[in-house]
């Protein structure tokens, strides 16, 4: 069972590298890591009350692949981000890989998602909002990138 101890802590350099697409031919290892990322999540929520979603590489799984559980559960895999808007908001992130840091970032508005689900079959999602902004962090860490890098300015983090 995946606890909150296996996910990987700012610093660690796997969350900085860039992850490989999921393969028709991993299908059958897809749900195994929808249930270990489901693990982890639920037990950062029993932590610190909080996580909507979770990227892949935060277990160490290199996959461009995130889950989501929102109303239900969302497995998204090679997702692409498409439609962004020009509008932006800002927001004080949060992250399950530093969660007792905050970080003020700036975030599209609104996109559309495209990406294949668990059965392999592409879906459209048009979102905005808390959604679009919580595709667009979990997106960031399949390339590696984290909230910390896109912060506003020198100021713009704080304890939660």
């Amino acid at each position: 069972m995946k606890t909150i101890h296996d996910i990987l802590k700012l610093g660690d350099p796997r969350l900085y590298e860039v992850c490989e697409p999921v393969l028709e031919s991993e299908l059958d290892q897809v749900s195994g890591w929808v249930q270990e990322l489901h693990e982890a999540m639920a037990d950062i929520r029993s932590v610190y009350g909080f996580g909507r979603g979770i990227a892949a590489p935060q277990l160490g799984i290199m996959k461009r692949m995130f889950y989501l559980n929102l109303d239900k559960p969302y497995v998204i895999l090679n997702p692409e981000l498409k439609n962004l808007s020009d509008e932006k908001f800002e927001l004080w992130d949060d992250c399950m890989s530093f969660p007792n840091l905050l970080v003020n970032v700036k975030r599209h508005q609104s996109l559309t998602l495209v990406y294949r689900d668990e059965k392999w079959k592409e879906q459209e999602w048009n979102v905005s909002g808390a959604i679009s902004e919580l595709i667009q962090h979990e997106y960031d860490h399949l390339d590696g990138i984290l909230c910390t890098m896109r912060a506003i300015d020198q100021k713009s983090f704080k304890w939660k």
